[in-house]
């Protein structure tokens, strides 16, 4: 079996395309340095980009090869309905690949490249279809229980904490870690050392961006990166192995026996498949919840209606994932020359889409900076992605955000954002690493009595 990294496409590191630009180059930011990212999505930057330049080529200098920024609603839905042209494993999702000799770790740069995301038709519907019973509605709905108690001993610690805590420590990064390791089967013995390998892989990350702050705050983090890399994969096949020997009625169950074109995963795919399921797992509810409320201190008037009428939750909820786009960006590879809103593309050019840019589209989501639950379109935006690569998980994201804010405005309806929060520097995913809150409001002032509006 033919592994991804064995035919992908590394980086020529040529600064211009092939075909002359009919969009203007627009200087004033980044886009692929994680740095940049540590403000949050640049809205300004998007709208500029979307006015004057929808396929606009940016440059990576010393990082990697040119690509094209895809920034419109309906340009981005194009590229995602069209994956036989625009790949997803002729280059990755990845926005660079270093040439060969610079994968280093080479587990975890491999284990990158081989996975479910970064496969084409037709072996990335035949592995998703092999891991779908655990996405699915009636699986989703045996699993909402087990959420709904942990969400509320997750409230019971945040208030033990509060009036004011950092709500990603004690609660966003908490549930979707939770939620990810009951479905896995992760045993609950193991689940703190995969709260570890995290933190040193995004720690990762932000190496790449800043290596002497994260030197100054960890001395000794390349030696500890490298064993806590090696330890991680070293589990991950342990366990598989153990699933393919004994299995059990979980995820992890199902993707070490799945097959592709007929034969059993090798070690590559199986190391791919458990570092994505844990990236994936987690990145997407963690940063909405943390986002969401960041969001209704913005907008007051929008808290009142879903106070008042919590049938409003699922909706919120929706308009939130469009404002925050907790996913950042994903690269297609062009399979052959192509045009996109009147640009020229050639064959192996990277096409990235900007999720946040698209999901403020004026065009698609009028007064689009605006918090408004009631949009007639209000489930139309693609912090999902859109398509064939639509997250599998996406079910199992609004079930656990859906519980999550019904319980936290039952239990604290005036939290509030006091201003404070750290956004990592990550051009992945829009990676909220901190958000201080006041459990009871601007003044700290617990309710006496907390009124209960009926769904």
């Amino acid at each position: 079996m033919q592994l991804v990294s064995e035919k992908i496409l590394t980086d020529s590191f040529k600064p211009d395309p092939k075909f002359e630009a009919v969009y203007p180059r627009l200087d004033g930011y980044k886009l692929w340095d994680p740095s940049s990212w540590t403000n949050g999505h640049p809205h300004q930057f998007y709208a500029r980009m979307r006015e004057e330049a929808p396929v606009m080529w940016s440059e990576m200098g010393k990082r990697g090869s040119g690509f094209w920024s895809v920034t419109r609603y309906e340009d981005l839905k194009s590229v995602e309905l069209n994956p036989a042209v625009f790949s997803s494993e002729r280059g990755s999702i990845n926005m660079a690949i270093q040439p060969r000799e610079n994968w280093k770790p080479a587990i975890l740069m491999e284990a990158a490249m081989n996975s479910l995301i970064n496969l084409d038709a037709p072996r990335h519907m035949e592995m998703r279809m092999q891991q779908l019973d655990f996405f699915i509605p009636r699986y989703v709905a045996e699993l909402k229980e087990k959420v709904e108690k942990k969400v509320s001993e997750l409230l019971d610690n945040v208030e033990a904490n509060g009036p004011e805590v950092d709500f990603v420590k004690l609660f966003s990064q908490e549930l979707p870690l939770f939620t990810l390791c009951e479905m896995l089967g992760v045993d609950e013995a193991d689940r703190p050392k995969i709260i570890k390998w995290m933190h040193y892989l995004e720690l990762a990350a932000q190496y790449t961006a800043n290596p002497w702050k994260v030197i100054m705050s960890e001395p000794l983090f390349p030696m500890k990166f490298f064993k806590n890399v090696d330890e991680m994969f070293a589990y991950g096949k342990q366990v598989m192995a153990d699933r393919r020997a004994k299995p059990r009625n979980d995820l992890l169950s199902a993707i070490a026996n799945a097959k592709l074109d007929g034969e059993e995963l090798p070690q590559e795919f199986l190391d791919g498949s458990w570092l994505l399921i844990i990236f994936a797992g987690n990145d997407t509810t963690r940063n909405s919840v943390s986002g969401t409320l960041r969001l209704l201190t913005q907008f007051p008037d929008q808290r009142e209606m879903v106070l008042s009428d919590r049938s409003m939750i699922p909706a919120m909820s929706q308009e939130a994932l469009r404002l925050v786009s907790p996913v950042v960006h994903m690269r297609r590879t062009a399979l052959e020359d192509t045009e996109l809103n009147g640009q020229k593309i050639a064959k192996d050019e990277k096409v990235v889409l900007w999720y946040g840019a698209a999901n403020r589209d004026p065009d698609m989501f009028p007064d689009p900076d605006r918090m408004d639950m009631t949009r007639e379109n209000v489930d139309k935006h693609l912090a999902f992605g859109h398509g064939v690569h639509k997250c599998m998980g996406f079910r199992v994201a609004q079930m656990q955000l859906r519980i999550a804010y019904e319980q936290i405005f039952d239990r604290f309806p005036n939290i509030h954002w006091t201003g404070k929060q750290k956004i990592a520097p990550n051009a992945l995913v829009h990676a909220i690493s901190s958000l201080k809150v006041n459990l009871y409001g601007p003044n700290g002032v617990k309710p006496t009595r907390v009124s209960m509006a009926s769904a």
